[in-house]
């Protein structure tokens, strides 16, 4: 990250070092701007791997220690990437750095729905003040959780990344659900700006239900 940064034998960034590191980070993606820098754009050397953890809640760690300044979360927030290996960096022109994310890098707390049938919009606001409307744009998908049986709902925000929609809000996308015929099977799904995203099969949710 810095010419003072020293690397471990995993590749990570030694933790003496990761104090000054982050200093510089913070202050090199604030000069990015503001609003959403160009990170897709950017091709900088990896510098490492930085001892910083997205939990599933949100909640951002570095070195053990959450992440309290709300400000501060929304700048890293902005110069996040995923790339196609997997793994999710952050991104200034002239770095790139790894870290860990236990599931999504955001989670969707709020949903406001407007409209109905055809018309209806899904509008989502992440942690981090994301807001994003649900359509060809920003597909949900719903993955099935094998360890509650449940369901994991996912709204896409930008770039590869996602974010997990709270279990509030998936109740409150269920309320609006309806059943549609996809491809000659019966779905429970939601529609937003003229896209149908399918929850699971109607006869699924029946015999949950009874």
């Amino acid at each position: 990250m810095t010419d003072h940064a020293q690397k471990r034998e995993d590749g990570s960034l030694a933790s003496q070092s990761d104090s000054a590191g982050l200093e510089a980070l913070i202050s090199r993606a604030a000069r990015a701007g503001k609003g959403l820098p160009p990170v897709e754009r950017w091709n900088p050397e990896f510098c490492g791997d930085l001892d910083m953890e997205i939990r599933q809640d949100g909640t951002w760690f570095y070195m053990g220690t959450p992440i309290g300044r709300m400000p501060l979360v929304q700048l890293f927030s902005s110069v996040l990437r995923k790339d196609e290996d997997g793994k999710t960096y952050l991104v200034t022109p002239v770095e790139k750095v790894g870290i860990r994310v236990e599931d999504a890098p955001f989670v969707a707390v709020e949903v406001d729905i407007t409209g109905k049938g055809g018309d209806q919009a899904l509008t989502f606001r992440t942690n981090v003040g994301d807001v994003v409307e649900a359509g060809p744009d920003h597909p949900l998908r719903f993955e099935d959780e094998d360890e509650t049986g449940g369901l994991k709902p996912y709204v896409h925000v930008r770039g590869r990344l996602e974010a997990l929609v709270a279990r509030p809000v998936m109740y409150e996308l269920a309320e609006h659900g309806e059943e549609i015929e996809l491809d000659g099977r019966l779905m429970f799904a939601v529609r937003s700006r003229g896209e149908v995203f399918p929850i699971m099969p109607a006869a699924k949710l029946r015999a949950l239900s009874a």
